[in-house]
Formats: structure tokens, sequence, C-alpha cells
């Protein structure tokens, strides 16, 4: 964990971004609908100064204002909650706290961040097979753990679902050897949309979706015309959608990188819970 943290993000800041601390509560959070893969028990929301607010499960409402206005390459290290349904402990890969290594850039294309993600990725790897070779071997991953080529493949959602249906994942996920992008999935009123949703997921071999980001949307009219589409509470996010009326959101992209799927992969864990030093396991209250 200390290794995979440490390379990730001296790479970000050598890279010129700039390091922003989290939010764990706020009005606005990611709605996490309409995305089918949200699978939600139920929503932490509770009353503080007479007024309703939710614990953190995404900072991308707060990543696209900080880069609109103060931060044109910024990353953070953030907490999220998701209360995941309970069966979900059956996949291994899912827990109800977890950590995302959000990023975000001003002006950028969706393949700039995926370029940016492929060099990333392919830099910590061969430097965990320098630095941590015992620990690898140990684990019984240093042979088994490769330099992926880049560019990765590129899926396209639409395309997956044809061949493979409403199970593409888990064929996608079985069949790979390397991890692949995603496209095209319909999600949430901040990804951009324009014909086919501009958005790009990362899926491991074996572990699934480990990174979800998009170009974002900026402009009033879009991001209105799609809350009032899927029924998002526009109440919640009253400084984000004046933001956007006065023009001062700017174009940008991003992603946020699950951390401990990250390193549960690149450890070969069994479970997420492994790379959890309290692990938070759908279904189960722990005392820590």
């Amino acid at each position: 964990m200390t290794g995979v943290l440490s390379r990730l993000t001296s790479g970000l800041v050598a890279r010129g971004f700039e390091w922003m601390l989290p939010v764990v509560m706020s009005k606005s959070t990611d709605p996490l609908w309409p995305d089918p893969g949200a699978s939600l028990e139920k929503r932490i929301e509770f009353e503080i100064y007479g007024e309703n607010i939710r614990t953190m499960s995404s900072m991308i409402i707060h990543k696209l204002v900080a880069c609109s206005l103060a931060y044109p390459k910024l990353f953070t290290l953030s907490p999220n909650i998701r209360i995941e349904k309970r069966d979900r402990v059956g996949t291994g890969m899912h827990a109800y706290e977890f950590t995302q290594l959000d990023f975000e850039v001003r002006n950028a294309t969706s393949a700039e961040i995926r370029g940016l993600v492929e060099e990333l990725l392919c830099q910590l790897i061969a430097g965990l097979k320098d630095d941590a070779a015992e620990e690898l071997t140990s684990l019984g991953r240093y042979e088994t753990l490769t330099v992926p080529e880049r560019p990765f493949d590129i899926y396209n959602r639409a395309e997956l679902e044809r061949e493979h249906g409403g199970a593409w994942e888990t064929s996608l996920t079985r069949d790979i050897k390397d991890p692949v992008w995603v496209t095209n999935f319909p999600r949430e009123f901040y990804d951009f949309e324009g014909g086919d949703w501009d958005n790009y997921d990362l899926f491991l071999p074996k572990y699934g979706e480990v990174l979800s980001g998009a170009r974002r949307e900026w402009e009033y009219h879009k991001i209105i015309k799609k809350m009032e589409r899927d029924k998002v509470r526009k109440g919640n996010y009253s400084t984000l959608l004046r933001l956007a009326q006065e023009g001062r959101l700017k174009p940008c992209a991003g992603a946020g990188i699950g951390v401990e799927r990250l390193v549960s992969w690149l450890a070969g864990a069994k479970h997420v819970g492994e790379a959890q030093v309290f692990p938070k396991m759908p279904g189960t209250v722990y005392d820590l």
C-alpha cells in the first residue's frame, strides 16, 4: 500500500498536479444515479445546523468546481462511503468504505486522461517489481504481474452488451490478460454526453472495474436538462448550477482509482478486505 500510494502520488506531483485535501460531508456529492453499476442499500443522510447533508460517495462535484476555479491539475485521496447491498460481499471486490485516488485536469480530453493512467500504471508496476520483489515473490505475484503493453485495448460498452448480453462484465474480466478500457456508459448528469457518453472505466483481469472517469459536462443547459431527466434533487447542487449558469465552470476530465481494489489486484488478494487494515465488508458492522 505504501509503495503504491507513494509512486502514484509522487508521479502526479512530478507532472504538475496539486494535492487537495478531501471532503467528507456535503450537500453536493455523487448521486450515483442512473449508473446501472451502482448498488446501494441506503444513503447516509443526516442533519446539521438545520440542513440535510450526506457523507461523501465521490468527490466528482468538488473536483469539477475546484478544477474550474482554482487548480488546473489536482488530485486527492478521498474517503468514500457507499452502503452496498449485502450480497455484494460475495464479489470479493466491494467494501462500503473505501478510498479513491481522484484526479482532474482542466481542458483535458478523455484520450489524454487514459494516456496518463496507462503511463502511471505501467511505471507503478515496473517500480514495484524492482523495489518490492521480495514482497511480490512471497505473495506469488512476481512472475505473473507484468507491465502491460500500451496503449491498452478499448471496448465500447454497447458493443459488449450486444455480444455478451447483461453478463458482459463477467465475460470480459474472465477473458482479458491485461487491463482494458470500456467506454460509453449511461451515467450521471456530470458525464459528457454527445451521442455516445464520453466516459471510460478501466477493467482488470479477474478483478473488474478499478477506475471510473469521464470528460465532464460544464454547460448549464445540458446539466439542468439531465438533472430533470433523471429526477436529481437540484437543491443539493445549487452552487454547481450557479457556477454553470454564470459560465464559470470549465471543460475538464478526470478519474478516480479505487485504491484497495488496485492493491488487491497487484498483490493477488482473494478479497479487497485484505487490502484494508480495518475492512468494511457489505453486511457486517465492525467494532473498529
